[in-house]
């Protein structure tokens, strides 16, 4: 996907004459992106884990503080955000309005693509946790689909730096950290992520991608951390 936008890509090289070559040059220079992405991954607050209905599985007080908490930190960093998109699930829709009250200006999206969900079967695998195939035949789908979606180089139209926040979950979160890495993403399952951290990660011009923080909580005191 990163790769996909590439100049290169985009027009068809005329090899017989040095002009052609000349012109190709010249029309790679139209087709550069000049912007860089940077997209923090946030995942969602604490969240009531008896219940049994997407509804019911609403922030606790303590997730409710931890929003706060990720939102002012969001908000500290002073920068021009342009888009908040969220998981249509219910602990990602109510951190979202936690944090918008930190940013108020910031156009909020729903979208179902970014639901939890397990991504890929992961290597080595764990015994406490054991999804149905068809689940990561359906939830993988999904969630490349989302990665696709939100994780690639700047249109060429951009001409300035973006800021967009994506609130989610700890799955999606890391398999899309492994894919835009291109690490194998059988290994999404061996990082943690707190409750409410950002991950940053930067899409450069040329496609290069920066994991600027991964997880990062240490705004929050430590009485406050939850997984």
């Amino acid at each position: 996907v990163l790769q996909t936008r590439d100049p290169h890509s985009l027009i068809k090289p005329n090899k017989k004459n040095k002009e052609a070559t000349e012109d190709v040059t010249s029309q790679l220079e139209n087709y550069k992106v000049k912007a860089t992405r940077h997209i923090f991954l946030i995942r969602h607050s604490q969240y009531n884990l008896n219940a049994q209905t997407d509804k019911e599985r609403s922030l606790t007080s303590l997730g409710r503080e931890q929003a706060e908490l990720t939102g002012q930190r969001l908000a500290s960093l002073g920068l021009n955000y342009n888009v908040i998109v969220h998981s249509s699930m219910t602990r990602a829709k109510e951190t979202t309005a936690i944090i918008s009250k930190h940013l108020p200006d910031v156009e909020i999206v729903s979208c179902d693509l970014l639901r939890e969900g397990a991504p890929i079967e992961p290597i080595p695998p764990i015994s406490h946790w054991k999804p149905e195939a068809m689940q990561y035949h359906e939830d993988g789908a999904r969630i490349e689909a989302a990665f696709r979606r939100y994780i690639h180089r700047a249109d060429l139209k951009q001409q300035s730096d973006s800021y967009e926040i994506i609130v989610c979950h700890a799955n999606v979160i890391r398999y899309f950290v492994c894919r835009a890495l291109q690490f194998p993403p059988e290994g999404w399952l061996r990082m943690c992520l707190n409750n409410g951290s950002i991950t940053w990660l930067t899409v450069r011009p040329n496609g290069r991608v920066a994991l600027r923080s991964l997880g990062d909580t240490g705004f929050m005191p430590p009485d406050k951390l939850t997984r």
